[in-house]
């Protein structure tokens, strides 16, 4: 398992194996295993086979072939409709209409979709996340006919690898992420030492000239992340949370 881990890589290209059913059900028994808030696993895994449905959602991921060319994408949703549901048929009075419950609602939608990675790739089939799902969460809703407290929070294609990518060694050190008892806040040699390598990468080096920028910081304030496309989408998910429930004026 460790080996699955520290070697993976993200898979974008697939062959046309097909996944079968027994091993997808395999695979998401797995997933509902997952830690969870308060064991009440409040997300919904909305799974796509359809060729119809798949170039429907396209252009929410930006067209990104994985969406059509896989054989199985899946949409991970924080779900608290089925939980409301259930306290209200069980004279229970829920109060999950807030974002406290949002936020927990998509950490376990996230930890679900690492575990199905994680199960997925154990079993020779290659995953990718896509990180557009929160941008496009209002079409994605529509599409998918999510109801209120259902909100769209990451997106995963899978199926057998049909590349097999170089390895990555882009990450950084453990002594730039790892904290021991306190938050050890960095310095300027600091962040100098901890993105020295990544900065020194060919890869990282061609970005910047092609781009036409100084440092390799430039390409993800100044094209890849910029404000305005944070302010942009922090609007539409925020616009989705209150058509959705989770958010009071």
């Amino acid at each position: 398992m460790l080996d699955v881990l520290t070697n993976r890589q993200t898979i974008r290209k697939y062959s046309n194996q097909p996944i079968s059913n027994d091993l997808l059900e395999k695979l998401l028994e797995a997933t509902c295993r997952a830690p969870n808030t308060g064991n009440m696993q409040t997300y919904s895994i909305i799974i796509t086979h359809d060729e119809t449905k798949k170039k429907e959602l396209s252009p929410c991921h930006f067209n990104q072939k994985m969406i059509t060319e896989a054989p199985v994408v899946l949409t991970f949703c924080a779900d608290f409709n089925r939980v409301n549901k259930w306290c209200e048929q069980r004279n229970a009075k829920p109060g999950y209409d807030n974002f406290l419950s949002f936020t927990s609602a998509m950490i376990d939608a996230t930890i679900a979709a690492q575990h199905f990675c994680v199960a997925a790739e154990s079993e020779g089939l290659g995953t990718c996340y896509l990180g557009t799902t929160t941008y496009t969460a209002d079409k994605i809703i529509d599409i998918l006919q999510l109801p209120k407290f259902v909100v769209p929070i990451t997106t995963i294609t899978i199926g057998y690898p049909d590349e097999t990518p170089a390895t990555k060694d882009d990450r950084l050190p453990l002594n730039g992420i790892v904290h021991y008892e306190t938050y050890k806040d960095y310095s300027a040699d600091d962040i100098n030492q901890i993105y020295a390598y990544k900065e020194n990468l060919e890869s990282s080096k061609n970005f910047i000239e092609i781009n036409k920028k100084e440092t390799l910081a430039q390409i993800y304030t100044d094209i890849r992340y910029t404000k305005a496309a944070n302010e942009q989408f922090s609007e539409v998910l925020i616009a989705v949370l209150k058509k959705q429930g989770f958010w009071k004026e």
